[in-house]
């Protein structure tokens, strides 16, 4: 196999670019993109009237998850993030190629899981049924303006990131504070029985929590670029979970006290929308619309920044093709055409529940991934405690089993999408990695 890696293609990545204030920003920005917005409804349908709890469940896992990505940021601060712990843990091989292009997917997924939302909440704003050809439409534009402004380079993104950041947090926690000041914090909507939850819902609840928090991986995928990377990469993950963990109980608790547990399941996809209504009259909506817009704009940015590093380092590995296809510019540039074609690609053809179901999927793949690798292969050089690398290996497994389990009677085909991918995936880097060593 030719190597096209030529071609003025070479990445490039500027030192103390990214502060720690900016980091945290990507972080949120990616995490309550669409955690909160799109996923509250899907976790109510599957974690029943508890739901709130599984917000705060997930955190719990995600903190334990979150160990193995602190103590590899601190010890191996990359452009490539995922992909370059995965070589340090497996070297460079099938392993590694496999599970950086799991969390490429997953995180691909995620983008246009929150440009959908963008779309969904936007049509709200039209009383009619026929204009659901809007959503992806509207969420393709999204996609397209992240892809225009990360051309324009890491400081305008930051900026960005950092001003929408401050306004979505804010709007946010208006919204949570409002919610729960007019319910008089009292929780008569939805403090019926808990007998509409049962212990695999739940558990199944929690993957696509865990999926609203996982974005603080993207962080990773900027370590050369930020400022004092063996410190505030780290720094940021953890700040960045705190935020979410705040925002996330506190929005789930304004929803259920304002919605019985039935509407928002009739609402599913932008239950924050319908939450509104009680809380702000006649401007709910408007309000919410604007926040869904700052929240998603901001998320889907952050996110493409980070996944277009993360594959451009993965190109520079070696570990995956590359074709410019007479493109002009670097990797990155092209990485970014890639990703952005590939989450058209998936909003357009996916639903939402079926796009947050295959993301929960391949991250909690690929987390498993990474938590083995340091306990296997870094743990005594990262300085890593073994009992909490094993619990959290035991929490995703716990999570996922589950998950799979409700998604083999309410929704099997997603399940065989999965695998099919996962095995294309696997056999389409096992003759890559053939012929290079054969070029070699």
């Amino acid at each position: 196999m030719k190597d096209h890696t030529q071609h003025n293609t070479a990445s490039s990545y500027t030192k103390n670019s990214i502060t720690l204030t900016a980091a945290v920003s990507m972080g949120t920005g990616v995490m309550i993109g669409a955690g909160i917005l799109a996923l509250t409804g899907q976790i109510a349908e599957l974690a029943g009237s508890l739901f709130p709890l599984a917000f705060l469940a997930a955190a719990i896992v995600t903190a334990f998850s979150a160990y193995s990505y602190v103590k590899l940021s601190n010890a191996y601060p990359s452009a490539g993030g995922i992909a370059m712990f995965l070589q340090k843990a497996y070297g460079k091989g099938i392993m590694t190629a496999v599970g950086a292009l799991l969390m490429y997917f997953s995180m691909v997924i995620n983008q246009s899981l929150v440009a959908k939302t963008f779309g969904t909440y936007t049509v709200q704003l039209f009383n009619s049924g026929s204009v659901s050809w809007m959503i992806p439409v509207l969420a393709v534009g999204l996609l397209i303006f992240a892809f225009l402004l990360n051309l324009s380079g890491n400081k305008m993104v930051g900026l960005f990131s950092l001003i929408m950041a401050f306004i979505k947090i804010g709007g946010i926690l208006v919204f949570a504070i409002g919610g729960l000041w007019v319910a008089d914090i009292s929780f008569q909507t939805t403090a019926t029985s808990t007998s509409d939850t049962s212990v695999t819902g739940f558990i199944a609840a929690m993957a696509l929590a865990i999926l609203a928090y996982k974005g603080f991986t993207t962080i990773t995928n900027s370590g050369s670029e930020v400022v004092d990377p063996h410190k505030n990469v780290g720094r940021a993950i953890v700040i960045s979970i705190i935020i979410c963990v705040i925002i996330y109980i506190l929005v789930a608790l304004a929803v259920s006290a304002n919605l019985s547990l039935e509407e928002i399941i009739v609402a599913k996809d932008y239950a924050l929308a319908q939450a509104a209504r009680p809380v702000f009259g006649d401007y709910g909506l408007w309000f919410t619309v604007i926040l869904a817009i700052v929240a998603t704009t901001s998320g889907v940015i952050a996110s493409v920044f980070a996944v277009s590093r993360m594959l451009a380092m993965l190109t520079d590995m070696k570990l995956v093709p590359h074709r410019h296809f007479g493109m002009p510019g670097t990797i990155q540039n092209h990485t970014l055409v890639y990703t952005i074609v590939l989450a058209i690609f998936l909003t357009i053809f996916f639903d939402l529940s079926r796009i947050a179901s295959l993301g929960a999927i391949f991250y909690l793949l690929m987390d498993i991934a990474i938590h083995w690798g340091v306990f296997r292969h870094l743990r005594k050089e990262v300085h890593a405690n073994a009992a909490i690398l094993l619990t959290a290996i035991l929490f995703d497994i716990i999570v996922l089993s589950a998950f799979l389990i409700m998604k083999a009677s309410a929704d099997p085909m997603i399940i065989y999408v999965a695998l099919i991918g996962i095995i294309l995936v696997f056999m389409g880097e096992k003759f890559f990695l053939h012929d290079m060593k054969g070029e070699d």
